[in-house]
Order: structure tokens, then sequence, then C-alpha cells
């Protein structure tokens, strides 16, 4: 099952809106076949673990497969999984989780074990779950999962006064960064930070290769008056159709109508707060949108908090310290105004990525 898992991870942020699984075929104590999800549309990992037995020249027959995920039992954009395990003849079906979806759950289970297969379920169930973390949120709730992340100096700092910003973090951190924004569907950020900063707000990695998923990939851009510069990277470079800005209804007609020639503008209600963040938030699991990572600025990121929208947090630490009352904090907005309001974390992970330090935690409920 461990191997199944690092299989599923191979794929990380390339699934969605499906979840990552993996898939690993056993018999006679000897793997005869691997398998994991590629992405949306194509087979699943056990008929991709079957086929890999087949180009092994291995009979299925009669083994074990061991899954990360229950089996699917439904017509989707591909076949049911169980038919296909039954029709392999496999004997013993190992999950680690089971499907989080309450219309299918356990479903599977009862239809293999009617064909006669022994099913064993749980095994490294929590290493499972935490992988689909994004998707069983989607599945359930209908709303992306969302990350908050921001990198800044010890005491908090992410640019001086005059807007300076680059760079705080290290290459490596950054390099992190990259990947845990490659692992989402969608980022997002308030459009302070296309005026002050023109970030590219795309996936890079080293040699300027970017993975496979890039073509789901979206930028998102809170811009409740429409003040995007059409000079902006996001609504001029070669991915710009992966931008959508995000506009309130009083925003002027026409900017909005110059940004609509170049990118998709989409317009949301205000509220006596800002943007309904919650009817955005419903608008993009509607559209698939599983993940999404809020990479700040301060004030957009201090939105999410102040509504309690996020679920983690991702926050990156240089070894320096700024000061400085008007220089740009990670977090902005009014703050909790009392003690009890404070946002309050849970399951804190450290890590270094020399010299500098991440942070990773979920929010308490």
């Amino acid at each position: 099952m461990a191997l199944a898992l690092r299989l599923a991870r191979k794929a990380t942020g390339a699934t969605s809106p499906n979840p990552m699984v993996g898939a690993v075929i056993v018999k006679r104590g000897k793997v005869i076949g691997r398998g994991y999800h590629h992405r949306a549309g194509q087979p699943h990992a056990e008929v991709e673990a079957l086929r890999d037995a087949q180009k092994r020249g291995a009979n299925p027959k009669g083994a074990t497969i061991y899954v990360t995920l229950e089996p699917c039992c439904t017509h989707g954009r591909t076949p049911p999984c169980s038919d296909a395990i039954i029709a392999a003849g496999i004997k013993c079906v190992v999950v680690a989780a089971t499907d989080p979806n309450p219309a299918h759950a356990g479903r599977a289970f009862e239809l293999l074990r009617a064909a006669g297969i022994e099913v064993t379920e749980g095994v490294l169930a929590s290493e499972a779950i935490e992988l689909n973390r994004a998707f069983n949120h989607w599945i359930t709730h209908r709303t992306p999962l969302i990350t908050l992340k921001a990198a800044m100096t010890l005491d908090g700092k992410t640019a001086t006064a005059s807007g300076e910003s680059k760079w705080i973090t290290s290459e490596a951190a950054r390099a992190y960064a990259m990947k845990l924004r490659a692992a989402h569907d969608a980022i997002l950020v308030g459009v302070n930070t296309v005026i002050h900063d023109d970030p590219s707000l795309t996936i890079r990695f080293a040699k300027g290769k970017a993975p496979d998923k890039l073509h789901g990939f979206r930028r998102l851009i809170l811009d409740p008056q429409a003040r995007t510069p059409l000079t902006a990277k996001v609504v001029t470079d070669d991915q710009k159709h992966l931008t959508t800005i995000v506009v309130s209804k009083t925003a002027p007609a026409k900017r909005v109508a110059a940004l609509t020639k170049l990118v998709r503008v989409i317009t949301v209600p205000s509220t006596s707060s800002g943007l309904n963040l919650r009817g955005l938030l419903q608008r993009l699991g509607k559209e698939e949108v599983t993940s999404l990572l809020v990479e700040g600025g301060g004030e957009t990121v201090a939105h999410f908090v102040e509504k309690r929208l996020a679920h983690r947090i991702a926050f990156f630490y240089a070894p320096k310290i700024l000061g400085g009352r008007a220089a740009r904090t990670g977090v902005a907005g009014i703050g909790a105004q009392k003690w009890a309001d404070v946002l309050k974390l849970k399951n804190l992970q450290w890590r270094q990525l020399p010299p500098d330090l991440l942070l990773t935690a979920d929010v308490a409920d």
C-alpha cells in the first residue's frame, strides 16, 4: 500500500477534479503490475495496473490488488473499475480509504464481495485520506479547499513601506513554493499585488520546464473596481486564457469591457465588507476547482482569515527582521478585536528550507 501511495503522489496537481489514486497488483509475493491515475478522463489506477500486468505477461487471476481509494463502481468519464477487477479474476482487494462521496461510499465493497472477492479496508487510511484532502473536501462541500500562503520576515513583514520585496526568502523556499502552487487547481491574489508587483503567477520549475497540469491551472485576481492594468502580465502573456478577473457590480463599465477583451471577467455580488467570497467559492466549486492557493497580498489573506474561509496555511519565514509600522504585513486587515476571535491552528509542522523555515498547519475548527 505504501508503494501504491507513492505512485498516486506522482500525479500531484494533475488529476483534478478526480482524486489521486495508485494501485499495485501482487501475486505469489511478487509485484506483477502497478499504475496510477494520470489525469481526469484517462484510465484509473486499477486499469493502469492491470494493463501493466498484461504488458509484463503476467496473469492477474487469483492476485491481490492494493488500491489507495475504493474503486469506482459507476460510469463516469471511464467505465467502473469494480467491473475491471471482477473481470480480471482478482481474488483479493485491499483498500486504504473509502470513497468520500456519500452516494458511493461502500458500494464497490458490496459489489466486489458479492462477486466472491475478499475485501480488506482501512490499510494506511489516514495517509490516503490526507493525500486527497482537497478532493474529499470538494466532493462533500462542493467548494475548494483553501490554503493561505505567505513569505515573510520573522516579524511578519512581506515588503518595505515603499513596496520593495524581492527576495525575502531563499531560492530553496521559492522552489518549494512553486511545488505548492503546482499542487493546486488555482491561485488567487488581490489587485494590489498585480498593480505593485506585476507577478506572472505561473508555474515554473528548474530548467524552465512546466508540469503537464499547466493546461488546467487558473489565475484569479480579486479586483472589485477593475483596476488591473491592461499591460499586466496576467492579462497579456501567453497564458492569459488562464486568468479570471473577479469584479463587483459597481466596477466601471469601460474598465470591465477593456479587460473582457483580454481575459475572462466575472462579476460577483458585494457585501458590506467587500466581495462575496463565499459566493465566489461556490462558483469555483461548480467549475470543478477543488483547491485554491491564496497568495496575497496581506489584505486579501486577511479577508479569508476574518471570514474564516481558510483551511490551511503555508507560511515561509526568512531569518530577517524588517520592522517599521508602515511595512507591509503577511496578514493585514483590521485583525481580531478580541482574543476569542484569533484564528487558531492545529497539526503544526515545521520544515527547514535553509536558511528559511516553512510552517504548515490546519485551521482549527
